[in-house]
């Protein structure tokens, strides 16, 4: 029967049933007893429910089913439950999707991800956050340079990263779960770079640090602590501003933002964690982002957003070595068939950007 998938695909549509009946053709009670299990769409009906939901009609019938195991969501307290419900509908369509692809191939070519060697049992301080953030980058051969694709950085390692469309102002700060052991952490589209990023590594500091830290440290502010960190270490901070400094120009910070993928904020606090500047001058200047607004909206463009392409990429691959058909290829990249076909040939590239959002 379809009726959990029925509503899963409606939350996700952000859909009452009665709207979705209307596009349907039946009634709200009809949707309801469908997605209760007490009727069964006729074929006619379910196409238009496909249309209207924007899925193939194979995935009422998809046969995979998957729990998300340790789900966490990083949200403010005011985030409506049916907000919640509509990431949590979209996050496992695509984590189903992922899982069904993983169980075509004979060894899927994605590697399990492992925690750093030579973690601390326990962690008192912040400077010793820092020392773990810097040595997750030397294991990972980062280096101090800039990291130019996060979300690469992170798959590569055995951390999937999922995309799920939350509208800039809906408040939420993201979510972490794990499948099979493959941690998995999702972020929206709609975020500025800057914003993703930072929400990406606080994520993996909470994989990182949790059941480590002692009673001393909040882990929330921990993990901000590593976030900031890994994506702008200590001595790269102080090589980019010195060692100490007495003020700070922000467009200093405006530049390090655009150089590092860190907000101006974020920045901000970088340089008084670093001890480059102190609390008088950091309180001096986050003043200053309080009159100009910059603390909800900072100047000049917006850091550009990251996108994952890895999930687009082995169903290509997967089509290429004879794994999956065309047909399964499109319903996994939840595509009408002839638009699949378009794609392939490369008559339709915009549609790259809609697969997996």
């Amino acid at each position: 029967m379809i009726g959990e998938r029925l509503a899963r695909a409606r939350a996700a549509a952000n859909l009452s049933m009665r709207a979705l009946a209307v596009q349907a053709g039946v009634s709200a009670n009809m949707i309801k007893k469908y997605e209760h299990d007490l009727s069964m769409p006729a074929s006619p009906t379910l196409l238009k429910l496909s249309k209207a939901l924007g899925v193939r009609t194979e995935y009422f019938f998809r046969p995979v089913k998957i729990d998300l195991n340790g789900l966490k969501y990083r949200k403010h307290s005011g985030t409506s439950k049916s907000i919640i419900k509509r990431i949590h509908s979209d996050v496992l369509d695509q984590v189903e999707r992922w899982q069904e692809l993983a169980n075509l191939w004979p060894n899927f070519p994605i590697q399990p991800f492992h925690l750093p060697t030579d973690l601390p049992e326990t962690l008192s301080t912040m400077e010793e956050i820092e020392a773990v953030a810097d040595l997750v980058r030397k294991q990972w051969s980062i280096g101090l340079d800039p990291i130019a694709d996060l979300i690469d950085t992170f798959e590569t390692r055995g951390i999937l990263v999922i995309l799920a469309s939350v509208e800039q102002g809906v408040k939420f700060d993201g979510m972490q779960a794990s499948i099979a052991n493959q941690p998995i952490i999702v972020i929206s589209t709609n975020w500025p770079g800057d914003r993703q990023r930072f929400t990406l590594a606080h994520e993996l500091g909470h994989l990182i640090l949790h059941g480590r830290l002692s009673s001393v440290l909040d882990e929330e502010k921990a993990c901000n602590r590593f976030a900031g960190s890994f994506l702008l270490p200590a001595l790269s901070i102080r090589k980019q501003l010195g060692e100490k400094r007495r003020n700070l120009e922000v467009r200093e910070l405006h530049l390090l933002k655009f150089e590092y993928g860190l907000s101006m904020q974020a920045c901000l606090y970088r340089a008084k964690d670093s001890g480059i500047i102190d609390n008088n001058l950091f309180d001096k200047l986050f003043k200053y982002f309080s009159l100009n607004g910059w603390r909800k909206h900072e100047p000049g463009k917006a850091y550009p957003s990251e996108k994952t392409y890895l999930f687009q990429q082995l169903v290509y691959r997967a089509l290429a070595e004879d794994i999956v058909s065309e047909s399964k290829a499109a319903e996994l990249l939840r595509l009408p068939l002839a638009q699949f076909h378009q794609a392939r040939k490369l008559e339709r590239l915009e549609l790259d950007t809609a697969i997996n959002q």
